[in-house]
């Protein structure tokens, strides 16, 4: 919708003190964020400490604008390496504590330190064993006392014009738990495959975990011909495997060349006679190959920046084991 329409439809509002407005609430946020950096002290530590510890879970548990914090907490952790899950406190009250074991830990959000939804679950959890890390904007609350360990996320001021609606606060417990998340996978020597795991669905994790194994066509299906054939027999193999190349391998079945739809073009250019020839005569002899176990991703920028459309796979012996082109990559989703 154009903006021209968009005045006509709606009520003239000034984009001047719109703009200045948000500039001013991002400063805030980051004002807020810079000064939790500068405050971080041993309490975060002992917090990492416990978690790497923990024998069971991370529960996350917190009430309003803070639950939904603590749900992108539990599921950043949840995907780096840490198996946690979030617990609604109004719920827990109800039969979800049973969720929670003497081996768990609990972190806890609440701004105020004063929510009644998880201050009547806390005895129960200390009862069951669980360790509790607060996290609140109160260093005095009942909650940041009662826990085991306690993370200020306090903010000198909301970045709201009213200083009523949670935003600064929120934001700043948002990078804390995204501070322990990821101090945790540094500590656990998290790596990217290990990521891929836990999103195998998504574009990323598909990058990470597919193999040229899993893309590439074997045995019957990969276009070659021997280093004896003539280049009509390897027109015909092209045809048939419908790939846009043949590979050429010797008696042992190592690879020798290759020869492309772009090869083809110019040996009809250059006049040469395609029922005669030699395919070894008109073939590129050292292609660029690939490892079956190499990651796809790889043999994306591999083709991309030899600007090719197919790979032959090798094994260490420069034995011919797989083929496969963009089109095989795109069915993949890899690109």
């Amino acid at each position: 919708m154009s903006t021209e329409l968009l005045q006509k439809e709606q009520p003239y509002v000034s984009t001047r003190e719109s703009l200045t407005l948000a500039r001013k609430v991002l400063l805030t946020e980051a004002k807020e964020i810079e000064a939790l950096a500068s405050n971080l002290d041993a309490n975060f530590e002992a917090a990492i400490s416990l978690i790497l510890h923990c024998k069971g879970r991370v529960v996350v548990s917190g009430i309003g604008k803070s639950g939904h914090i603590g749900g992108k907490i539990a599921a950043t952790l949840a995907s780096t390496g840490t198996p946690a899950f979030f617990m609604h406190p109004a719920e827990a009250s109800h039969g979800d504590l049973g969720m929670i074991t003497g081996d768990d830990v609990v972190i806890a959000l609440s701004n105020s330190g004063e929510s009644d939804e998880i201050l009547n679950i806390l005895p129960t959890i200390k009862r069951l064993g669980a360790k509790v890390i607060a996290i609140t904007g109160k260093k005095t609350s009942t909650l940041a006392k009662q826990s085991n360990i306690h993370l200020s996320a306090e903010v000198s001021q909301e970045a709201c014009p009213l200083g009523l609606s949670p935003t600064a606060s929120t934001t700043v417990a948002l990078a804390l738990g995204d501070a322990l998340a990821v101090c945790v996978l540094d500590c656990r020597d998290f790596s990217a495959e290990d990521f891929a795991k836990s999103h195998p669905g998504g574009n990323l994790g598909r990058r990470l975990i597919t193999r040229v194994s899993d893309v590439m066509h074997m045995e019957d299906a990969i276009p070659y011909v021997m280093d004896t054939a003539l280049l009509s027999e390897a027109l015909i193999k092209m045809t048939q495997k419908g790939l846009g190349f043949t590979a050429i391998v010797d008696q042992q079945h190592t690879l020798v060349g290759i020869f492309t739809d772009g090869d083809l073009r110019r040996v009809f250019a250059s006049g040469e006679n395609t029922q005669s020839a030699k395919v070894t005569h008109v073939m590129h002899a050292n292609p660029t190959t690939i490892g079956a176990r190499k990651l796809a991703a790889e043999a994306v920028e591999l083709m991309e920046h030899h600007k090719i459309n197919g790979l032959l796979v090798t094994d260490d012996h420069n034995k011919l084991v797989g083929a496969f082109n963009m089109h095989d990559l795109l069915i993949a989703k890899i690109i």
